[in-house]
């Protein structure tokens, strides 16, 4: 007998410079299976009022959105800084909560919210560590284990743009709302890969510097990473580099015996429908290495609607495993302003 279809969670998207890229993927692609934009809320009307407009759907406030019984989820996509405070106030008056990366500044705050959310029956979930591992991570977990690699002994990892910003006033141009940035905005994916694979790491230490862009933010970073068993992770996050690639997110895992590859090296495939291309090296006969590739269209990082609205349904809170690898990713985003202060490694507060 087939599976019932769901009814489509009534969502309210809260923030909309970035939020109106998710409205849009909601009401126009194939997610809206999953979940329907039901209002939109943002503190500047020259952002709300045009994507209402466009998506037909109305405009409120976030008080509005709370008392709005018909409304199911929020999808909080402001700043990171006291985000916990809104996810408290959501899943106080019965909203679950789908939002991004990064979560929040404050590991306790974060530990806060999702204490409060699975007390209280909330979904809250969030793109990077999303609620499963992504399937990319997921086999390269699988090769480690059915092939006997052995342990990750080192990981490099690498994310860049070319963006032409000016400062704007934002978040963006704060160091105390979005230390060590390039790391900050486009690194987070890499931590928490880094963190998905190898585990929570104890120390960090960090190099930044300010290269051309208009942002006094610095825009060239280096995040080095110590793990417990002895793996180092090196992530590399830019805003200054230029190569045609309109987002570049590579990943080499070093195992005892093989290395696996994500993204690594120039793609072929730009322009076309974005995918995520694996490889595994292992030592061969006669000096040659046996090669094995897979080629996925669901990447790491994306968001994952249908397993929001499944859980919603459900009432699946968060997973142990993903609220813990969360908070671990937080211990280094907790821990990049001391460490680019000093310079030096840095433990991680336990």
């Amino acid at each position: 007998m087939p599976t019932p279809r769901l009814q489509p969670i009534r969502i309210g998207i809260v923030g909309l410079n970035f939020g109106a890229q998710i409205v849009r993927r909601l009401m126009e692609g194939p997610a809206r299976r999953w979940l329907t934009v039901a209002a939109v809320a943002d503190l500047d009307p020259a952002r709300s009022g045009p994507v209402a407009a466009r998506h037909h759907v109305r405009v409120a406030t976030w008080e509005d959105l709370l008392s709005d019984p018909t409304i199911e989820a929020i999808g909080l996509f402001t700043g990171p800084e006291k985000r916990a405070r809104m996810i408290h106030q959501a899943i106080r008056a019965g909203k679950h909560v789908l939002t991004t990366k990064p979560f929040e500044l404050s590991v306790a705050a974060a530990r806060s919210a999702l204490d409060a959310a699975e007390r209280l029956g909330r979904v809250v979930h969030l793109n990077s560590p999303g609620p499963t591992l992504s399937p990319e991570l997921a086999c390269i977990r699988e090769w480690q284990e059915s092939l006997d690699l052995g342990r990750i002994v080192g990981l490099r990892a690498e994310a860049w743009v070319g963006y032409q910003e000016s400062a704007d006033g934002s978040w963006y141009d704060d160091p105390r709302r979005c230390p060590v940035a390039p790391i900050f905005r486009l690194g987070i994916y890499l931590i928490n890969d880094c963190v998905a694979l190898a585990g929570a790491p104890v120390a960090l230490q960090v190099a930044q510097t300010h290269v051309r862009t208009g942002r006094p933010t610095p825009d060239n970073a280096l995040l080095n990473l110590v793990f417990a068993n002895g793996a180092l992770a090196s992530l590399y996050g830019s805003f200054c580099v230029s190569d045609g690639q309109p987002y570049k997110n590579s990943l080499t895992v070093n195992f005892e015996r093989g290395t696996a590859y994500r993204n690594c090296g120039f793609p072929d495939h730009l322009g076309g429908r974005i995918r995520s291309e694996l490889a595994l090296v292992q030592p061969g006969r006669s000096l040659r290495p046996r090669v094995q590739r897979r080629v996925f269209s669901v990447l790491s990082g994306d968001y994952q609607f249908q397993e929001f609205a499944e859980a919603v349904r459900s009432g699946k809170v968060l997973s142990t495993a993903a609220r813990e690898a969360t908070l671990a990713g937080l211990q280094v985003v907790d821990a990049l302003p001391r460490a680019a202060r000093s310079g030096r490694l840095t433990a991680l507060r336990q």
